[in-house]
């Protein structure tokens, strides 16, 4: 399903509605619906992180039971799975929109999706792609992953929308959560080979900052080799476009290696990887891209 993008701080009438959870990213929800007029209801586990906000208008309620009876639209924003379970405990949620924004896993959301209907209420999953700093703030371009009911997506995204941009991939209450690991997965990948790179030169008169910007621009460079890759995995044919196949790239990884150990730097972020692209060469695949790594991978 395309996906659909609403951006965020749109002009809409001023709704009600309940957010479950005061940490970071809750209460930096909260300040952005309460400065664009919505009237809200909150409530966290420990009362005194609700004081700043109800300084700002919002309506603290002594219980999760009383705020999911204050409005229709219930937004949760807890720890993990396990804390909705627990709030959540004994909740009338019949009639509902219960829009659950805790980090979770596609087989979790499918399982508090079914729960959710077993009480009689509509769900929606959200994956956020922001860190709190950049909610309520369009030109930092935070956005939310939302899957599950697209009836309730549709009734409520301009209020969803608010804090940060939308993005609904698919009925599929799972879908936000595989998107949202999904890219923070690949993030995690970059992170270690920045790691990496940094570590090569701390032994030598290289400053950080100079190498820095280097980095950010070959890796901006490298990116678009997303989109080949999504190419080659559609069409089945993983030589298509291919610039360096496997055979050459296998043959360079050992002076990645040496030159670790020239350096005196573990090759523990590099190996795992050089390790998958040599078992794909030895099936006799060296006239492909890498794309075939993710064939051992789903193995």
């Amino acid at each position: 399903m395309a996906q659909k993008n609403v951006d965020p701080l749109s002009k809409t009438a001023p709704t009600s509605l309940t957010l479950l959870g005061l940490g970071a990213m809750g209460a930096a929800l909260a300040r952005t619906w309460l400065a664009a007029g919505h009237s809200l209801t909150v409530w966290n586990r420990t009362a005194a992180r609700a004081e700043p906000l109800a300084a700002q208008g919002a309506t603290v309620a002594a219980t999760a039971a009383e705020a999911v009876a204050a409005n229709r639209l219930v937004v949760v924003c807890l720890l993990d799975d396990a804390s909705v379970e627990e709030a959540l405990d004994g909740v009338d949620l019949a009639g509902r929109d219960l829009v659950n924004l805790v980090t979770s896993t596609p087989g979790l959301a499918r399982a508090r999706a079914a729960w959710a209907r077993e009480r009689d209420a509509r769900y929606l999953d959200g994956g956020i792609m922001a860190v709190p700093p950049m909610i309520g703030v369009p030109a930092a371009g935070p956005y939310v992953f939302y899957s599950g009911s697209q009836e309730l997506f549709e009734e409520h995204r301009d209020t969803l929308a608010v804090p940060a941009a939308t993005r609904f991939v698919g009925e599929d209450a799972g879908f936000a959560a595989l998107y949202d690991v999904a890219l923070l997965s690949a993030m995690y990948g970059m992170f270690a080979g920045v790691a990496h790179a940094f570590a090569l030169i701390g032994k030598e008169s290289v400053a950080p900052s100079d190498l820095a910007p280097l980095l950010t621009s070959w890796l901006q460079a490298m990116a678009g080799s997303a989109a080949q890759t999504a190419a080659q995995l559609e069409s089945g044919d993983y030589t298509l476009g291919v610039v360096s196949n496997l055979a050459m790239q296998v043959a360079g990884t050992p002076t990645f290696l040496r030159t670790a150990e020239e350096q005196g730097v573990s090759p523990e972020l590099l190996a795992p990887y050089f390790e998958l692209m040599a078992r794909r060469l030895a099936e006799g695949s060296g006239a492909e891209d890498l794309t075939g790594v993710i064939d051992l991978l789903r193995r």
